[in-house]
């Protein structure tokens, strides 16, 4: 069993996989280690599949795993570490964005005692201005009203030690939020401040919509202050409706009937109907994880493998 696995969730990253292949075996191998390697393949329309059997017919220290389509990253990054063999996998992007000079700073760090050795970014300076501020509002929010704080700049670019790992595995939950994830378990962690990369080729393939959506999937993983902030509004609007009651009821009695106004009814009228809908729209989020749960659907399928075979969900690993 190797010291350490390496695992690279991607899609359409064609262009940086033999770079990406090169500087592991440059960085773990001065590292002293032994690895193995699995790139996971999250339904890549371009040539990355053919890449990866090409780097693993060429290293038997590298595998693959290629999706029947595309799950998305945090589902890659799940079926990598249920594939994982090592004594500790370490999760790094294939878009060369996360510097390798810190992967024997995580291994250090683990022969230590750390079993949760996560790199934190300390800027978003390759980030556009607009994302960078949503991003940091999401995790505001988050910090604020979630039920397990993050660490501040806390990535998937990590090292995580088998017995983290085999707690990670233990979480089948469909709507993923790894960062979440990786915090809920606790164990004792460390920090590697490190500033983020420049792409090595290709763009981002996150997209603001990918993006609301991720954001969604954290905030209701982890709070349920979507939820129990329709008390308080509820609350607030009953108030502000017996308080005008009470006024236009003194104001009736004193004055006498006004005529009644046609624009305000139907702004009152729409305003309340929209925040009912509003209302609905929330819970009807929480009721469609709550239904992708029980269909208890696999969390991805694999369409085909490269190299020597990784481990099995459920087989020996390096700490059995």
């Amino acid at each position: 069993m190797p010291d350490i696995s390496v695992v690279a969730p991607l899609f359409n990253e064609s262009a940086n996989l033999r770079r990406l292949a090169e500087a592991l075996i440059q960085v773990l191998k001065s590292c002293d280690v032994t690895f193995e390697a699995i790139f996971v393949d999250d339904g890549s329309t371009d040539d990355s599949w053919e890449t990866i059997r090409a780097i693993c017919e060429a290293d038997g220290r590298f595998s693959g795993l290629s999706f029947s389509r595309n799950f998305g990253k945090e589902i890659a990054i799940a079926a990598g570490l249920d594939h994982a063999r090592g004594k500790a996998v370490i999760i790094i992007d294939a878009d060369l964005q996360h510097p390798m000079r810190l992967i024997p700073i995580f291994i250090a760090k683990w022969r230590e005692g750390y079993k949760n050795v996560y790199g934190q970014r300390m800027t978003r300076q390759t980030d556009p201005r607009l994302r960078n501020f949503l991003t940091r509002m999401f995790y505001r929010l988050l910090d604020e009203f979630g039920d397990t704080r993050l660490p501040p700049g806390s990535c998937d670019f990590r090292l995580l030690d088998r017995q983290a790992v085999d707690a990670l595995l233990k979480l089948r939950e469909r709507a993923r939020f790894n960062k979440g994830l990786y915090a809920w378990i606790g164990f004792k962690s460390f920090g590697v401040p490190f500033e983020m990369q420049e792409r090595g080729s290709g763009a981002t393939k996150f997209g603001y919509g990918k993006l609301f959506s991720f954001a969604l999937d954290g905030l209701m993983s982890f709070s349920a202050l979507p939820l129990k902030v329709w008390t308080y509004v509820g609350l607030a609007v009953s108030g502000l409706a017996l308080t005008m009651a009470g006024y236009y009821g003194s104001r009736t009695l004193i004055f006498g009937v006004d005529v009644p106004g046609y624009a305000s009814l139907i702004v009152s009228i729409a305003f309340f109907a929209g925040m009912q809908l509003i209302s609905l729209g929330v819970l009807g989020e929480y009721i469609a994880r709550i239904f992708d749960e029980v269909k208890d659907r696999p969390l991805y399928l694999i369409a085909d493998r490269a190299g020597k075979k990784p481990r099995a969900p459920g087989e020996p690993c390096a700490s059995d």
